[in-house]
């Protein structure tokens, strides 16, 4: 017999058993033949074949049904060679639609071996069946099957290799989008953490810090790290702002990255690297017991550059959340200070607000946008005369109308802008003087007609009023304080907020305590 003929007949007809000690790094192939010698020549010629350094698993099958079953029980059959007549005449041509269609298997290269092509005609085959090659059983001699291994095993290995950069290229879209809603630069820098050990299934010992300020041509500020977020062993160094007391390793590694401003891959761990235009720049540690393939660290180029356009617009947000923050406070102090009371008061009335909204039962979001707005309930009165806003004795008519006015102009003045802490301001400040029973003005609303924001802001408005000097009053003691609140509940103030005021007071005294007169 000659050396490369691969099917000539032998007495031996034993089946080779399937192997029970696959190698996990091995070449998976499926011979689905009814000739037990096929199985065996081919497994003679292929002994000590190799493909881009691995070697391959033969995988046996004596029927179209045995065939199907082992593709259903494996998703890793890098190749097919299936006998196009076995228990029936189209058998292998069953198993191709099966494995195509019923699995879905669209990876594994198909290879048709038939002895009998008169059963069924090439062309037929080709343009019917999703295969990648028809072969004559006498065609396979040994050097073309081996020609026949390396082409089918380099497709398979290449469709692999697109199909891993398309799922992590999704793993970074997904883990990306994780980030981009974290909102804040806290939840942001551990959503960082959380997904780049996800993405590439790292260890949990990882440290994540970006430059606190920014290197500007006006000098000033000088640029400093902070740690924003640390898992695992890194835990200690949360919140430090300073190199210095990190292991001397990570501490080169970070210097290493900035001077060179790459990301740098070290035996077991990653210094990442992530620059935004402005100037800004964020470091990641993360430790591995393995070091990241190619495709892994362009995967990581690929999110760290997500990561910096993220955290640079989380920058820009927050600096224009604290602007707004400073701004309202500022102009509520404005107001107090010309009415000669205390600029705190507006401090803690926005504290005060934002404790009652939770408690009630608003969003966090919600809650922090009444705390934002509430400082703006008196912005009206910047248009109400000095002889009747700091009159230290009571008020006659016509400048209690004059007086009260303030709640329509602030509302007024606030609700010319779209922005939705001066929206929410307007409401505040138009609706802080209506009373739960009605009575209250401008528009004497009542009960649930007045918005929420508005009942909570009058509550914590009034409660922080009568424990403060004002020119009209001393400070009243707290039980004197808490007494008129309850005797005004569902008169004046929303009974349910009274009840969260009171079951909360200590929680509120802190609040005053926290911001003195």
């Amino acid at each position: 017999m000659p050396d490369d003929f691969l099917f000539a007949d032998d007495n031996n007809s034993g089946r080779p058993a399937p192997s029970n000690n696959a190698d996990k790094t091995a070449w998976r192939v499926l011979i689905a033949d009814d000739e037990p010698d096929v199985h065996r020549i081919t497994r003679m010629v292929l002994t000590s074949f190799q493909f881009d350094g691995r070697k391959i698993e033969l995988i046996s099958a004596y029927s179209g049904e045995e065939a199907k079953q082992i593709m259903r029980d494996n998703d890793d059959i890098a190749m097919a060679l299936l006998d196009v007549v076995m228990e029936e005449d189209h058998a292998g041509l069953n198993v191709a639609r099966y494995i195509r269609e019923d699995l879905n298997n669209r990876y594994t290269r198909i290879v048709l071996r038939t002895g009998q092509p008169g059963q069924a005609p090439e062309h037929e085959v080709i343009r019917t069946y999703d295969i990648n090659d028809y072969k004559d059983k006498t065609e396979l001699t040994t050097t073309k099957l081996n020609t026949l291994m390396y082409a089918t095993l380099r497709s398979y290995r290449d469709i692999c290799t697109l199909n891993e950069h398309r799922r992590g290229l999704e793993q970074v879209i997904k883990a990306s989008a994780q980030v981009f809603s974290a909102g804040k630069i806290s939840k942001f820098a551990s959503a960082v953490l959380d997904q780049v050990t996800n993405l590439l299934g790292l260890e949990q010992t990882a440290l994540y810090c970006s430059s606190s300020s920014q290197l500007d041509h006006l000098n000033l500020h000088e640029k400093r790290f902070r740690v924003l977020a640390a898992t695992g062993e890194m835990q200690e160094f949360t919140d430090m702002d300073s190199f210095a007391s990190m292991p001397d390793y990570i501490r080169a590694g970070f210097e290493a990255a900035m001077q060179k401003q790459c990301s740098q891959y070290y035996d077991d761990y990653y210094i990442g690297y992530f620059a935004s235009e402005r100037g800004s720049e964020s470091l990641l540690y993360v430790e591995y017991h393995k070091e990241p393939s190619a495709l892994d660290k362009q995967l990581l180029e690929i999110y760290a550059t997500n990561v910096a356009i993220t955290y640079e617009n989380l920058l820009m947000r927050e600096d224009i959340l604290e602007t707004q923050r400073e701004l309202v406070y500022m102009l509520g102090e404005a107001v107090e200070q010309r009415s000669k009371e205390t600029g705190a008061h507006v401090k803690r009335v926005a504290k005060i607000s934002r404790l009652l909204a939770e408690e009630y039962g608003l969003s966090e979001a919600e809650a922090e946008l009444i705390k934002l707005a509430s400082p703006l309930h008196d912005v009206g009165k910047v248009a109400i005369p000095d002889k009747i806003l700091n009159k230290p004795g009571k008020h006659d008519a016509d400048e209690w109308e004059i007086m009260k006015s303030h709640a329509s102009i602030g509302k007024d003045i606030l609700s010319k802008s779209d922005r939705r802490i001066l929206q929410l301001g307007a409401i505040i400040a138009g609706q802080h003087h209506e009373h739960w029973n009605g009575q209250g003005y401008p528009e004497g609303l009542k009960a649930e007609e007045i918005h929420i924001a508005g009942r909570i802001t009058a509550l914590a408005d009034v409660f922080d009023a009568l424990g403060s000097k004002r020119c009209y009053k001393e400070a009243w003691p707290l039980e004197k304080a808490l007494k008129l609140i309850e005797e005004q509940s569902g008169k004046q103030f929303d009974p349910e907020l009274v009840r969260i005021l009171l079951d909360n007071i200590d929680r509120v005294a802190q609040i005053r305590e926290q911001f003195p007169d």
